[in-house]
């Protein structure tokens, strides 16, 4: 017989002829000739030399070993004293009792939601990672969520984890900020057959994301054919004159056209305005010209006005001088006066009374 120690921590299973005996535990045992020892270190997972099934029969090694069954549709978390150390496929396995403490986290990977106990911190392990999905939800975003074709949820801003496998998982998502919508270079026709081009802008707001992503099909688009069919409407509604003196209530009257319609896109229209109405190259001479003669006309009115007022204060003042002697003779000397400051020089002839002489030049005979 050979004597064999059996360490602490170390456990032996004794084979005769080929076909397992027994289990040894820590401490000194004797073997026979025929029989062989072999060692397994309590801190591994067990290795079985044999069928499993077999060795179990032993009540007292099948007491000393946990056996978990993983299946084909599952994976299972090993915990050793707490601490993850690895992910368990298809198949069977089995760990020693009593020296570690273990801890076992079976996972149905059938299913998409992440229900088990597991930490998020786990999530970026190598060796999790593989079977599962990340999605991102900004901030200013939320989504909708639909597995196999069908909407599952909502789902507010965030990270998600999701289980791998084969159903099919999407998620579309929607900015939930202000936004604006511009429609540049609409070349449309005013009621008196003008042809103008127009920049028009509106801000909005998706409300409803169930409405915006399920029921519709790219309602940024189907919101901008609603503004554009709207505003051509209304313009075409409008003389050009008429256009150009009421742009902000043209836009205010699209607004109020669409804000009921848009709600059917799950968004709600804050405001619209007209930015720009621009003219072709022709029209803009012939507004010019219109423009040119208005102002020309504004001004002939404004000098014939001057001119009747200046003619109604001089019939004026010549009343009051035929009936007043001394005014008059005050608005001669006035002129008297004016005529003097042009005169450069005065060259009087002949050899008459010089005071007579000028007085023969400013007077005026009443």
């Amino acid at each position: 017989m050979n004597r064999v120690r059996i360490h602490a921590g170390i456990v032996g299973l004794v084979f005769k002829n080929g076909n397992y005996a027994r289990v040894i535990t820590a401490g000194k045992h004797w073997i026979r000739f025929n029989e062989q020892v072999i060692k397994y270190n309590m801190t591994q997972a067990f290795q079985a030399p044999k069928a499993l099934e077999i060795l179990l029969k032993d009540q007292v090694l099948a007491e000393m070993l946990t056996v978990m069954e993983v299946k084909d549709n599952e994976t299972v978390l090993v915990y050793e004293n707490n601490n993850f150390k690895r992910l368990l496929t298809a198949g069977r396995y089995a760990f020693w009792n009593h020296l570690i403490d273990y801890k076992f986290i079976t996972v149905d990977l059938s299913k998409i939601e992440i229900t088990e106990n597991i930490h998020k911190a786990l999530f970026s392990n190598t060796q999790l990672r593989q079977y599962i999905r990340v999605f991102e939800v900004a901030a200013f975003e939320r989504a909708i969520m639909i597995v196999d074709d069908v909407f599952v949820k909502t789902l507010e801003h965030g990270t998600y984890h999701f289980w791998k496998n084969e159903q099919t998982i999407k998620i579309v998502k929607a900015d939930m900020r202000q936004l604006q919508l511009e429609i540049a270079g609409q070349e449309l026709l005013t009621k008196d057959k003008a042809t103008v081009r127009i920049n028009f802008y509106a801000q909005y707001k998706v409300i409803d994301i169930e409405t915006a992503l399920m029921r519709n099909k790219d309602y940024e688009k189907q919101l901008y054919i609603t503004l554009q069919l709207a505003l051509r409407a209304f313009v075409g509604g409008y003389t050009l004159d008429e256009l150009l003196e009421q742009k902000e209530t043209i836009a205010e009257a699209v607004l109020n056209e669409v804000k009921t319609q848009v709600t059917k896109l799950g968004v709600q229209v804050l405001h619209a305005g007209m930015r720009d109405v621009i003219l072709p190259g022709d029209m803009k001479d012939i507004m010019n010209q219109v423009l040119i003669a208005h102002k020309k006309a504004q001004a002939n009115v404004v000098t014939r006005r001057e001119e009747t007022a200046s003619t109604r204060s001089l019939l004026n003042t010549a009343k009051l001088m035929e009936d007043n002697n001394m005014l008059f003779k005050l608005k001669e000397m006035e002129y008297v006066e004016k005529i003097a400051d042009k005169i450069g020089e005065i060259t009087v002839a002949g050899n008459g009374n010089v005071i007579e002489q000028l007085k023969d030049i400013f007077s005026v005979n009443k």
